[in-house]
């Protein structure tokens, strides 16, 4: 029951952290500490998917899955509850790639916008 339990919650975590990684950037416009842990976060993000590689948190999940006596599932996070999902060919390396860009292109948006408004708000020397 534990390990169910602990598995459940790393999926959780999971899919939190990657909205995190996605949208965690529109926290900065209220909290500006929040870029120090939501950059690194969405470079994480984007380098996992632009790789190909397997979050640690998948294994973690798939850990206690087997634990509790359920099948550990092939693949990452994404491709086996996302993308499973809403496409039903499965994840590809094309569909990686644009999962990165996504990630890439929304943060350096918001974070463009963020520091043009903070560049504006300072007083003119």
């Amino acid at each position: 029951m534990l390990p169910l339990i602990a598995a459940d919650a790393v999926l959780t975590f999971h899919l939190g952290f990657i909205l995190f990684c996605t949208l965690g950037a529109l926290l900065a416009l209220k909290w500006r500490w929040m870029v120090l842990l939501q950059l690194p976060a969405a470079a994480w993000g984007f380098y996992v998917e632009l790789s190909g590689r397997i979050c640690p948190l998948t294994s973690i999940e798939n850990h206690f899955r087997e634990r509790a006596g359920q099948a550990a599932y092939q693949g990452d996070f994404i491709g086996h509850y996302l993308l499973a999902t809403i496409y039903p060919n499965g994840l590809t390396r094309e569909i990686q790639f644009l999962l990165a860009a996504f990630v890439l292109i929304l943060n350096v948006s918001v974070y463009a916008w963020l520091i043009r408004r903070w560049l504006s708000s300072r007083p003119p020397h």
